[in-house]
């Protein structure tokens, strides 16, 4: 890691001085390889593995993954990272597993809030890009923030921005691409009128953070995810698939509309995710998969 190391010293310095690598990010290639298109067959659709963490605590990460694979999924994202791992298993290891079920682990959720310790925070992304790049992992997605209520101001957000510039800057030096997730509240809280998830778009670097809509909670923000699609082709990159329990159930996510247009934009990666459950959470991610896989819009 020798050579990373000295990238990232580089890397800081440029951050400090306000300087950018531009296309740095957009031309790192992650070591799984392009995920586009189907995989033996299947369509490409990806898990967000949250879906299921209260299996993943009672029956293990292993009996997960090949219950995963039975449905038809073939691209995961994980929520599991801790201490150097990758729900408590050696990223290799882990890597292997998910392999070996004939899948692919290309992105992951993990956070650490910004705190007055640079080094500190610095450290952990750190040794937390080291897992991931064992892992083969595409994207690091922080899944949350400070950024609501008191904390959505104009000053903490253009200090999160460069924060997230940063990590982005570690990241594109194991060739993942860094990226941030939203929920609800960066629509709903707002700066002069600005909804904060524009704010943190206009205050990171294109070359070096990416956005993963949610949209679902777009919507639920008041928001229309296809207009924020358009709006923002190159930024918004990933996607999380979602309704308010299974995918196709409530009738109020315009499925077909959000894919065509985020296949026009060329994006490639989408995850589904089930937080409310209407039967078991194995039965609701399933009815998730064959919802889609029945979609003659989703590829």
């Amino acid at each position: 890691m020798k050579n990373r190391r000295e990238f990232l010293k580089t890397a800081a310095l440029a951050v400090a001085g306000g300087l950018a690598f531009p296309g740095l990010l957009s031309s790192c290639k992650s070591a799984s390889g392009s995920s586009s298109g189907k995989k033996g067959g299947k369509k490409h659709i990806g898990l967000q593995l949250y879906s299921l963490r209260d299996d993943i605590n009672d029956i293990g990460i292993q009996k997960v993954l090949e219950i995963v694979a039975k449905m038809g999924y073939v691209n995961l994202e994980t929520a599991g990272y801790g201490s150097g791992k990758i729900y408590r298993t050696a990223p290799i290891e882990f890597k292997k597993m998910v392999d070996d079920l004939g899948m692919k682990v290309t992105s992951a959720h993990l956070s650490r809030n910004k705190s007055d310790n640079h080094d500190a925070d610095m450290n952990w992304w750190n040794e937390a890009i080291d897992a991931h790049s064992a892992a083969g992992m595409k994207y690091m997605i922080m899944p949350v923030s400070p950024l609501n209520g008191a904390g959505a101001t104009l000053d903490n957000i253009k200090r999160y921005g460069e924060y997230f510039n940063e990590i982005g800057l570690a990241t594109a030096a194991a060739g993942i691409k860094f990226g941030y997730h939203n929920h609800a509240y960066e629509f709903e809280n707002k700066v002069n009128g600005v909804p904060v998830y524009d704010l943190l778009i206009e205050n990171t670097s294109p070359d070096h953070v990416l956005f993963q809509n949610d949209v679902y909670w777009t919507q639920k923000g008041g928001y229309d995810p296809v207009a924020y699609l358009k709006k923002y082709p190159k930024r918004i990159q990933v996607l999380h698939i979602k309704d308010e329990q299974e995918i196709g159930v409530s009738g109020e996510m315009d499925f077909k509309t959000i894919f065509e247009t985020a296949y026009a934009n060329g994006i490639k990666d989408w995850y589904v995710e089930v937080e409310r459950y209407i039967a078991t959470p194995q039965e609701d991610v399933k009815r998730s998969y064959d919802y889609l896989n029945k979609a003659d819009y989703v590829k």
